[in-house]
């Protein structure tokens, strides 16, 4: 069919309402669109069809991970202009459908299902996640799968995207100029000085990752360590490197879910990036757990991402395509929900530093190595894995840079009666 460019460009503007704001390269070469703008390139119908059986978020993300849709420009500059477009507009499943009721919507869907022929459903790339529900219960086994989904794709594939430091949260930069590895080594060291680590202590790291701040905190500052995570191929690769350090004296590393751990008091506890995990229905539950682990006068820094706060918090949703590809059961909550339910567990919340645009720098760079090596990471994991890393990290950073999302770092003391908290009179002397 000829100019099938053009005529998805037209449909696309009758469905949204709005002018198109990227050129369309359809499957047959011909292009519709403003001169000079990046390309969406529709590499067959099947794209179409994802879209027709899965409208919204999760179509396109299907059509992405699969192959059949692509971009030709640059990635953050379309992902930029399509906001927008779509997702800025609330063009989810639900809304889709009450647009039905236009006749001229119904016509153009109806004309979209003809250049879609045949039209039948097509399977979900296997690099979705399905049939974990979406009631995010947050039990044990459904976190472990959870975790086991995200982080068990290759420890190999992780140092190409996050370079030696192998750290997988916001970094923080003296400027955008320095080094990834030098960034991340100053975000250990804040996170260390902040709990005011010191030989003889111990920490417990939950959600430890590939054991990069339990060899800072041990090597550096002369603690003992505990890790936890629920990741296998985490596990193995921290014992590695713990042996490779000569520090398995001094740091473990648990299989363990931070809700087993019994062998506290601990004198503080670092949870960096792994609070996104908890969900809001357990997040209490964490806070407290937390808190009992901990010595009087103990600290907690807690390292997490944060949303926007919601005029109506109850209709907040999980993002479909980050549910269904990258943290299933994943949530995230407003930083002033988080500094109160740590305080409802009895903490007394100390410092909160905002470093929203530190993850943006860490994002682009972690993308720029993927692109860099992009035939290597396929291989490494596999095509449709590798597209959704690219595309999940890129999106974020815009996300981080456009002010949607956020990160923080909280620092809580468990302060006893006698309310000595054991912090510094002058706020911030870690800097």
């Amino acid at each position: 069919m000829q100019n099938a460019a053009l005529r998805l460009k037209t449909l696309a503007e009758q469905l949204m309402g709005a002018a198109l704001p990227v050129r369309i390269r359809a499957w047959d070469g011909s292009e519709a669109g403003p001169p000079g703008a990046p390309a969406l390139v529709v590499r067959n119908r099947r794209a179409l069809r994802h879209l027709l059986w899965k409208p919204g978020e999760l179509g396109l993300a299907r059509a992405w991970v699969a192959g059949d849709l692509d971009v030709d420009g640059d990635l953050y500059e379309v992902l930029d202009r399509m906001a927008e477009f779509i997702w800025e507009r609330g063009e989810d499943a639900r809304s889709v459908r009450q647009s039905l009721r236009d006749p001229r919507v119904r016509a153009a869907v109806r004309s979209l299902v003809a250049l879609s022929a045949p039209f039948l459903p097509p399977s979900p790339p296997p690099e979705e996640m399905r049939g974990h529900g979406r009631l995010h219960l947050h039990t044990k086994g459904s976190d472990r799968q959870a975790i086991s989904h995200h982080y068990d794709v290759g420890n190999d594939f992780y140092e190409l995207v996050l370079g030696p430091s192998m750290v997988y949260s916001c970094a923080y930069w003296e400027s955008p100029e320095s080094t990834l590895e030098d960034a991340q080594r100053d975000k250990l060291e804040l996170v260390s000085r902040k709990l005011a680590l010191r030989p003889g202590m111990r920490l417990l790291d939950v959600g430890c990752g590939w054991g990069s701040m339990a060899i800072h905190a041990a090597r550096e500052h002369g603690v003992s360590v505990v890790g936890v995570t629920l990741s296998q191929e985490q596990a193995a690769y921290a014992r590695k490197r713990i042996a490779e350090e000569g520090l398995t004296d001094r740091i473990e590393i648990r299989v363990q879910d931070y809700r087993d751990v019994r062998d506290g008091p601990y004198d503080a506890i670092s949870s960096i990036g792994m609070a996104e995990h908890v969900g809001s229905t357990r997040y209490l539950e964490y806070a407290h757990d937390l808190h009992a682990l901990l010595k009087p006068g103990g600290r907690l820094l807690n390292h997490q991402i944060a949303r926007r706060p919601q005029a109506d918090e109850s209709a907040y949703t999980v993002d479909e395509f980050i549910d269904a590809y990258v943290f299933p059961d994943g949530e995230l909550a407003p930083v002033g929900v988080t500094v109160d339910l740590l305080e409802r567990a009895g903490f007394e919340v100390r410092d909160v530093e905002a470093i929203r645009e530190h993850y943006a720098l860490t994002l682009r760079r972690w993308v720029a190595s993927l692109e860099a090596n992009w035939t290597e990471g396929q291989r490494l994991t596999s095509p449709g894995r590798a597209r959704v890393w690219r595309l999940y990290m890129a999106a974020s950073a815009l996300a981080f840079e456009r002010n949607r999302i956020g990160v923080n770092q909280v620092l809580a003391v468990k302060t006893p009666e006698s309310g000595t908290s054991g912090m510094p009179l002058r706020a911030r002397e870690w800097q």
